[in-house]
């Protein structure tokens, strides 16, 4: 691997973990916030899985000579802030559905961002970094699938609730 890619693989392992880090941090607070039991299981499994996938991240870097920085890079700058976009001014009773929302788009930016990695790596004839940011990625794509099924479950639970407090009516939709 040329001298030039190594470094190129080095700064993108580096901004997936940052990434990594933070949607870890939001997903844990994202449990702490929760007020219902099967949100709170939701969003801990998927801070758990954050975390082994940015600790394989650090392994991989420390392989290569680099390590990650402490400092955000700017997609982990992005990252970070993405999933506190759509809280503003929203009651507590929307809370899960809009952090399901932020999850999601995350999840799938980084999806984007492990096509690149493995790319960038099968292209410099590093096939351990290909291999890593392909598991990674099908592990977010898996968990894009599971939000996804998930989020129109916590609307539902959440107009519901709200239409009690409010007396209007929420009816149930079933989902393709």
């Amino acid at each position: 691997m040329a001298e030039r890619s190594a470094e190129v693989i080095k700064r993108y392992l580096a901004e997936a973990f940052a990434a990594e880090k933070s949607l870890e941090s939001q997903l844990q607070r994202y449990t702490k916030e929760a007020h219902d039991e099967s949100a709170r299981i939701f969003f801990h499994e998927q801070a758990v899985e954050t975390k082994r996938q940015y600790e394989r991240l650090a392994y991989r870097l420390h392989s290569l000579g680099g390590s990650p920085s402490i400092t955000k890079g700017f997609l982990g700058h992005i990252f970070g802030s993405a999933p506190k976009a759509g809280q503003t001014g929203h009651e507590r009773d929307e809370r899960i559905t809009r952090n399901l929302m932020s999850t999601y788009a995350v999840v799938n930016s980084e999806i984007a961002l492990y096509e690149a990695l493995a790319t960038m790596a099968e292209a410099a004839g590093d096939p351990e970094t290909v291999q890593l940011a392909r598991t990674i990625q099908s592990e977010k794509q898996a968990a894009a699938q599971k939000t996804w099924k998930v989020l129109p479950v916590a609307a539902l639970d959440e107009c519901q609730r709200g239409s009690d407090q409010r007396a209007s009516g929420c009816s149930a939709r079933t989902t393709a």
